[in-house]
């Protein structure tokens, strides 16, 4: 696809998932193929409490406090983006997070953001994590990381697909750069 394509003005894109599903290596791609900044917000939110992954933050300061951080990191990041257009990888639980969902709608409703849900089944998630180092992902119900994907992805999904501008299957995509920017240029 070409980008020139699509809409003079497109905002932000907001790229939230569980993890596993692909939002920083696309985020990554997305913002290089658009020309715009990327911002990961599992970078931004363990910086405001000053540790260097999430799951440093997590066992150095707590969950709620993450959460916490995790919000104000969005809000942060949303002023900034309603100074330029930029391409933002949200944190798996981003908006579990205490009004972070309120805060992705109201952003989304002014036309602000276009939520990207990159959506991956259980089974999917559990392979491609398999594959990677989990050591930065901790657990966050104390079962093994794992283990845990289908509870936590019962308990996010249906927040998600609400919170979403776009859903975009990620299995079985051979160039999911490609199929995401084909979703946005036609909502």
């Amino acid at each position: 696809m070409n980008v020139s394509n699509l809409p003079n003005f497109l905002p932000t894109i907001v790229l939230m998932g569980l993890r596993g599903s692909g939002k920083s290596t696309l985020g990554v791609a997305l913002a290089e193929a658009l020309g715009r900044p990327f911002v990961d917000l599992d970078e931004r939110t363990p910086a405001l409490l000053g540790e260097r992954t999430p799951a440093d933050a997590i066992n150095q300061h707590g969950l709620a406090a993450f959460r916490k951080a995790e919000h104000d990191a969005l809000q942060c990041v949303l002023g900034e983006a309603s100074r330029h257009a930029l391409v933002l990888a949200l944190g798996g639980g981003t908006p579990t997070a205490p009004g972070a969902d309120a805060t992705l709608a109201e952003a989304r409703k002014s036309k602000q953001i276009v939520v990207v849900y990159l959506h991956a089944g259980p089974a999917e998630l559990r392979d491609r994590l398999s594959k990677t180092d989990t050591a930065s992902r901790p657990s966050l119900t104390g079962t093994d990381m794992l283990d845990e994907i289908e509870t936590i992805y019962l308990q996010r999904d249906a927040l998600f697909r609400n919170l979403a501008s776009v859903t975009v299957e990620t299995a079985g995509q051979t160039d999911l750069l490609e199929h995401v920017l084909a979703k946005i240029e036609s909502l």
